[in-house]
């Protein structure tokens, strides 16, 4: 596989819209329903309070991940949106785009950063245990929901 680049996009932006899309259909597939209801306004992702990124390879977007800052306490960054086009999973992608959220996440000032994810997605859970990520206390949208999985790690 060639290089990945990974960059700042607006959320809000065509190829974000089409990723997310995208995203949203894989987690219906999995879950039923819209996949995810979890409220969100788009300005949520613009620095510093937060950033979207998309990760491109040979100039086709095939992945993206963002982060916005946690309402009840500014020093955490919550990890969404996290895909990867299906035919590009399994080549570091996610990887990547983990890391360049984290980093985007610790030079907003964010100590920690957590997420939702569920039991339907055990290629996440799976990449988030290797990257240091270990189960937090349920928090946000889904609380309470059977399959829910949160995840967190300091920065």
């Amino acid at each position: 596989m060639n290089e990945i680049d990974i960059r700042l996009t607006r959320y809000g932006s065509r190829v974000a819209t089409e990723l997310t899309t995208a995203a949203l259909a894989d987690l219906s597939a999995r879950y039923g329903g819209d996949g995810d209801t979890t409220p969100i306004q788009p300005g949520e992702f613009d620095p510093p309070e937060g950033a979207f990124l998309v990760a491109y390879v040979d100039h086709e977007p095939v992945g993206c991940a963002g982060f916005r800052t946690f309402v009840e306490d500014e020093t955490t960054a919550e990890l969404k949106r996290m895909y990867v086009a299906p035919e590009f999973r399994g080549r570091g992608v996610a990887k990547a785009l983990l890391l360049a959220i984290e980093g985007a996440a610790r030079e907003a000032g964010r100590r920690r950063i957590w997420l939702e994810t569920g039991t339907a997605q055990p290629e996440a859970i799976g990449l988030y245990e290797r990257c240091g990520y270990i189960r937090i206390e349920d928090f946000g949208h889904y609380k309470g929901y059977p399959d829910v999985r949160s995840f967190g790690r300091d920065l």
